[in-house]
């Protein structure tokens, strides 16, 4: 096969519809627009949302909520009972947690360990966010907490 005889699959392209080209066509005259009204019209057609002058659904609405300059932090949330097949002493960052399946790939930039459960063994835990809970049941058996992407608020 050369690259001179590719050609899309059979149904893959489909001509676009050509309106207004005279009778014969099928399309022609008012070209599927109807007889007069806004519609038929040149710029006719109201605005997404328009509801003929009554006061529109998305400002009829109550407005709720906010979110500060940077938005909100959406956090891959892992907890400690998770962290039970790692090895003592075995360093757990995003990528050994996405390697154990335990956070997406995609999520891997915010994650957040919470204390739900408890730890066998000491960790050194790498991450974004880490619950008070979480940060002393590890240090508890001896692991230590690396925040990651910020410097730890001197204490």
């Amino acid at each position: 096969m050369k690259l001179d005889e590719l050609r899309p699959a059979p149904g893959a392209k489909k001509r676009r519809k050509r309106v207004g080209r005279g009778p014969g066509s099928g399309h022609g005259k008012t070209a599927t627009k109807g007889h007069k009204g806004q519609g038929a019209r040149s710029g006719g057609l109201k605005a997404a949302g328009f509801e003929g002058g009554q006061m529109p659904l998305y400002r009829r609405l109550p407005k709720r909520g906010f979110l500060p300059h940077g938005g909100r932090t959406e956090y891959a949330v892992v907890n400690l009972k998770s962290l039970g097949a790692f090895a003592d002493g075995a360093v757990i960052d995003p990528d050994a947690l996405v390697k154990a399946r335990l956070v997406k790939n995609g999520r891997r930039h915010h994650v957040k360990v919470l204390g739900a459960g408890e730890v066998a063994h000491a960790l050194v835990l790498k991450a974004h966010a880490v619950s008070e809970s979480a940060r002393a049941k590890i240090e508890a058996k001896g692991g230590r907490v690396e925040l990651l992407g910020q410097r730890e608020a001197a204490s």
